[in-house]
């Protein structure tokens, strides 16, 4: 019997005859140190990779710019691991008046005193100086570069003032940069709209009607993702003197860290998130039925992005894939429904995306162009209008959607890979 499907609250059981389940793809296990969360951020700063201990790095009289993720990561649960990072600055002999923490906002909202209390405890916060970077403040932007694929590099210049920029965050697979983390700190995190709207739009092919860059995907780090390359262009141009950055379970529970130089620390810690969720498939499928994993990864259709990327990974051209996803909170972004049900054509939302680029937006188009390319069966508490001229298929039930699913496909039912937790595991075809 396969694993039911989570939704929401929910469980659908899978109603495939076994002959019909080609694979049940579920995370692997990876043996880890036990370890407390302190003890794990003391263990990466105690061993960093390809780089001297921070406290060699850095020397009294310096000035020393800490970027933190704002409030939408707060799964990494900085509040456990910058006041460590402090305490490791202190003991270089690195005084609170020479500490900056700035708040990698990239395109977001200012924060509260309270979000930034919650980001860095309120012993950090009484201490040291806070901002968040605002992306539209040109008195706070200076242009150090352009990259190889045009980007012109706006960057916050009380980063850039400091003597050393410390990166910090937690890696997950991301679906246009790879991976989040390391570089991610940099460009979008403290980077002038101007040059996050250049780096974003490189996620789509040129030309208007080329539609989305399939090598700009999920775990793909190579110089083939535009995307990621020119994260890393970007950030190189500022040199970081040292990264932390932390990997969690599905529980969000921080289960290793990794510390040292900025780009092979982090290629350390995307390691071990290949190890836990890249997942080994043989075949692609006629058809992919994956759970976004439930309560609370199934909260709104703009979570479900991870779900759908990963169901993408193991389909055959023009299969069907099926996503449940409870969806209390609707879409949860307003330019993802937007993208959805906001146009009538895939032009027309192309061209508005290229206009005005964000990521709520692109994940909206890929919704879109995907049920273009696929018959696309949501399970979803989201009514079918709501979906507008998207030729995505919303209905209640697993029952449903396989039912649907039949009639679209000439009366047949499908072999099947099925994704339990479709959030996190990544199909990686032998």
């Amino acid at each position: 019997m396969p694993e039911a499907m989570k939704y929401g609250q929910q469980e659908f059981e899978v109603k495939l005859p076994p002959e019909l389940i080609a694979a049940e793809l579920e995370p692997n296990r990876v043996d880890l140190p036990r370890r407390t969360v302190p003890e794990h951020i003391h263990y990466a700063l105690e061993h960093p990779i390809d780089s001297k201990p921070l406290k060699e790095l850095v020397k009294p009289g310096e000035t020393v710019c800490i970027v933190i993720s704002d409030v939408t990561r707060r799964w990494q649960s900085p509040e456990t691991y910058i006041p460590i990072l402090i305490e490791e600055l202190e003991s270089a002999g690195i005084r609170d008046e020479d500490m900056l923490i700035i708040s990698a906002t990239g395109t977001h909202r200012k924060q509260t005193r309270e979000e930034h209390i919650g980001l860095v405890t309120e012993a950090v916060y009484d201490r040291i100086r806070l901002v968040d970077h605002q992306c539209t403040d040109e008195e706070n932007l200076k242009y150090v570069g352009t990259t190889s694929r045009g980007t012109p590099v706006w960057l916050d210049k009380r980063a850039l003032d400091c003597d050393h920029i410390i990166l910090t965050g937690g890696v997950v697979y991301h679906f246009m940069a790879g991976f989040g983390g390391g570089r991610k700190s940099i460009l979008p995190g403290i980077a002038g709209r101007e040059t996050i709207m250049k780096n974003h739009n490189l996620a789509l092919n040129p030309g208007l009607g080329a539609g989305s860059n399939p090598e700009v995907r999920s775990a793909n780090l190579s110089d083939s993702n535009p995307v990621h390359a020119d994260m890393m262009e970007a950030c190189a141009m500022v040199k970081p003197t040292f990264l932390i950055n932390v990997v969690v379970d599905d529980n969000q529970k921080i289960i290793s860290a990794f510390a040292g130089n900025w780009i092979t620390a982090h290629k350390a810690a995307c390691d071990l998130v290949e190890k836990m969720y890249g997942v080994a498939a043989k075949e692609k499928t006629p058809m992919v039925i994956a759970s976004a994993g439930g309560y609370p990864k199934d909260l709104n259709f703009y979570q479900t992005i991870k779900t759908l990327c990963n169901a993408l990974e193991v389909v055959e051209d023009g299969g069907t894939i099926i996503l449940v996803t409870k969806s209390d909170e609707g879409f949860g972004n307003d330019d993802t429904e937007r993208q959805i049900a906001g146009y009538e054509t895939m032009l027309d939302r192309e061209k508005a995306l290229r206009e005005n680029f964000s990521i709520g937006a692109f994940i909206g188009y890929l919704f879109a162009e995907s049920a273009e390319k696929y018959h696309l069966i949501a399970v979803t508490g989201i009514p079918q209008e709501q979906f507008g001229t998207a030729k995505i298929h919303a209905v209640k039930t697993l029952d449903e959607a396989l039912e649907l699913s039949r009639k679209l496909n000439g009366g047949k039912d499908l072999r099947a890979t099925l994704l339990p937790h479709g959030a996190n595991t990544l199909p990686k075809l032998k």
